[in-house]
């Protein structure tokens, strides 16, 4: 007689497997939920005054500085399509606009009371063990 598999294809557990899943997949939701985002180079606006990048260490590449190519760009696509500076001098705008931003972020935790965080960590660690013990075999479980 066939016996149906589990979760992974072993004799494992499929409620192990959806529970440990959901215990994962909320704790990883309030972990994250509790993660601050910031950039400390936009906070004061976003233009001309807030550096990017340092060139040299003196001189600062700001987010409206980029801009002024990214519009060059734009405008040499409108007139010819097919001029590939015009599409390259856009594109490479806009990829050092967004490194800019991500390189500006910084991420911290919002303050929690200690059950807040052992229920946090309770959840992923819990759900991680009961979600990887689904996926083995119980008949080699003594």
């Amino acid at each position: 007689m066939h016996t149906p598999k589990g979760a992974g294809g072993t004799n494992g557990g499929v409620s192990r497997f959806f529970i440990g899943l959901t215990m994962l997949s909320v704790g990883v939701y309030l972990f994250l939920s509790k993660v601050i985002v910031t950039t400390g180079a936009f906070s004061r606006g976003f233009g001309m005054g807030t550096s990017l990048y340092s060139v040299g260490g003196s001189f600062g590449v700001t987010s409206g500085m980029i801009f002024v190519p990214f519009i060059i760009g734009v405008v040499m696509i409108f007139w010819n399509s097919k001029n590939i500076f015009g599409w390259l001098l856009s594109g490479l705008s806009i990829v050092a606009l967004i490194v800019g931003i991500i390189v500006n972020i910084s991420m911290r935790l919002a303050p929690m009371s200690a059950f807040d965080l052992i229920v946090i960590i309770v959840l992923m660690a819990g759900g991680a063990g009961l979600f990887f013990s689904s996926l083995r075999s119980f008949d080699e479980v003594k």
